[in-house]
């Protein structure tokens, strides 16, 4: 069972164990806003509500310099599994500008892209092929971001998510 923390202004920070999140509200470092029902942790001192969601106490300062570091799963999710250019389910990515051609593993050159536009497009450039990518690439943005194994989130973790995108 994992616990979404949420900083004090609401964002999310990260996702722990419910044992450390248990730990954070014993020692008065965070609140519960969201519970498993019916859950409850047995303590040797007494019964405990298991923690979804935690609110700090006090504010945590966060680098706003934080980069997402690229990855093929980060790519598909920034593109909701939809090529960037027929539209339809993506399960690879591909570089806009080939690597064979000086193209960077960047978020800018980076797009979902689905089996049959990539073995198509193959070591050609979008220009080439008078194809048009349905969106710019960009990186992502927000601190939903910076929290990892939001992925395989939480029902209840839905709306502090969605705050923070």
């Amino acid at each position: 069972m994992r616990t979404l923390v949420l900083n004090a202004g609401y964002e999310p920070l990260a996702i722990v164990s419910f044992k450390r999140a248990l730990v954070l509200v014993m020692n008065d470092k965070a609140t519960v806003i969201e519970r498993v029902e019916d859950d409850p942790v047995w303590g040797t001192h007494g019964v405990y509500e298991r923690p979804a969601v935690i609110i700090l106490a006090r504010y945590v300062w966060v680098p706003t310099s934080r980069r997402v570091p690229v990855t093929r799963r980060g790519v598909l999710r920034r593109d909701n599994h939809r090529c960037g250019y027929c539209g339809k389910a993506a399960s690879t990515i591909d570089h806009v500008l080939p690597r064979s051609r000086g193209g960077a593993d960047s978020w800018e050159n980076l797009v979902a892209c689905c089996l049959r536009c990539n073995n198509v497009k193959s070591d050609r450039t979008p220009q080439e092929m008078r194809w048009q990518l349905r969106f710019t690439p960009r990186p992502p943005h927000g601190t939903a971001w910076t929290v990892r194994g939001t992925e395989r989130s939480d029902p209840r973790w839905e709306r502090y998510l969605a705050l923070a995108a």
